[in-house]
């Protein structure tokens, strides 16, 4: 890595635009962080079943896995801010009704998650439109910074977000959290109210199958893109064990809910150091070997939490793994921008949503539904060992890949 004296860190947040909608997205993320934490925290009291933690996982990914590849053609024939706005409307709906139906004292965990999949359905429209939008907020040479102090925003509302959520269950209840997170929706949508249009690129293909076959055709015509979203996807498959974080927490460290806040953040203080790095590095070498080994290090991090039975260790495990992710995913993410034309840009953002959401959700189910019949720790750690091989082969396979340096 090369790093110049003339290199601001934070040289994206000069664009005003940019720099309103990470603000925004900052506080709404806090607040979504924090209603992550606590929907896990209230099935397992509600169930005290592994399975049933599972089940969120396989909620979230069915409407995003069947929208995915139609909100994409969405992004790139639509007005992107638009479709951000009705998006992040519907989960501020879902938050007042978690709210309502949790003080009321009626919610049941069949009520959670089909507020769950309501709120999936605005991520499937969400995540392409907002993953496109992002670029042309600012020229495309200054992408690089910007995907990290992204990552960096991403990481430090889930440092927040899951401490503050952790104390807010244990001092106040878990109605308190979800009216948090819909006041914070509040934030992203005054922003996106308040910079107005911005020049985009549309598409002049229709909704159609042809269309969406363009943007897969395209994905799996690019070695390099392809590459990197299987990575997306085998790595948070097999080590896919935060949803396994209420057991943990509860059952063998014994910290409660305020050790299961500090926990769920370990990952995202790892993560924001990461992302902090990668900020001051005007151009990173070698990219390609440094996101296998970042995998890698991901994997081998989460074997020996699965292994551990020290809260302090289990921490200090969690945040290597956030490290090692943001330092991969940050990296990918810039290869798959630069190398998408704007126009289909939100096509391949959506075909990259059914990796990096597929991975970590179906992975949730299969840590969930492994954890009930040999226990949590083997769950994490036989996924801490997919995730290396499912590495190492698709490094072996892929030359383009792991030779990679641009």
């Amino acid at each position: 890595m090369e790093k110049k004296d003339n290199h601001s860190p934070f040289i994206t947040l000069r664009f005003r635009n940019f720099r309103l909608v990470w603000i925004g997205l900052f506080i709404s993320s806090i607040g979504s962080m924090m209603q992550v934490t606590a929907i896990n925290w209230h099935i397992y009291l509600l169930t005290k079943s592994a399975l049933s933690l599972a089940m969120i996982g396989l909620v979230k990914i069915v409407p995003i896995i069947l929208l995915a590849p139609f909100t994409g053609v969405l992004a790139d024939i639509h007005n992107r801010r638009k479709l951000i706005l009705v998006a992040q409307t519907i989960m501020t709906v879902c938050a007042i009704s978690l709210t309502i139906l949790t003080y009321l004292n009626i919610i049941n965990p069949l009520m959670i998650y089909v507020i769950i999949f309501i709120n999936a359905i605005a991520m499937a429209i969400d995540i392409p439109a907002r993953q496109s939008f992002m670029p042309l907020l600012l020229p495309e040479k200054y992408f690089a910074n910007a995907s990290s102090l992204i990552n960096v925003m991403w990481r430090l509302s889930a440092i927040i977000g899951p401490g503050i959520g952790g104390l807010m269950i244990a001092g106040f209840n878990i109605g308190s959290v979800y009216l948090f997170n819909a006041i914070s929706f509040l934030a992203i949508i005054f922003v996106l109210l308040e910079i107005g249009s911005v020049n985009q690129i549309y598409s002049n293909r229709k909704l159609s199958l042809f269309s969406i076959k363009e943007g897969f055709s395209f994905v799996f015509k690019s070695p390099l893109i392809c590459s990197t979203m299987f990575l997306d996807f085998f790595a948070t498959f097999f080590a896919s064990g935060n949803v396994l974080l209420p057991i943990f927490a509860k059952d063998i460290l014994k910290v409660g809910a305020q050790g299961y806040g500090f926990l769920s953040a370990a990952s995202a203080i790892g993560g924001a150091a990461a992302g902090i790095c990668l900020s001051f590095m005007e151009k990173i070498r070698h990219q390609g070997r440094l996101i296998l080994v970042a995998v890698i290090v991901y994997g081998l991090a989460t074997l020996f939490f699965g292994l551990s039975k020290l809260f302090f260790l289990s921490f200090v495990f969690l945040a290597i793994t956030g490290f090692a992710d943001v330092i991969s995913s940050t990296i990918r993410n810039t290869i798959r921008q630069l190398n998408t034309p704007d126009y289909i840009r939100g096509r391949m953002s959506s075909v990259s949503m059914i990796f990096f959401y597929g991975g970590p959700e179906l992975g949730e189910v299969e840590a969930g539904v492994m954890a009930s019949f040999i226990g949590a720790p083997i769950s994490v750690v036989i996924g801490g060992v997919g995730a290396i091989i499912s590495t190492l082969i698709i490094g072996l396979v892929t030359p383009k890949l792991t030779n990679y340096d641009q």
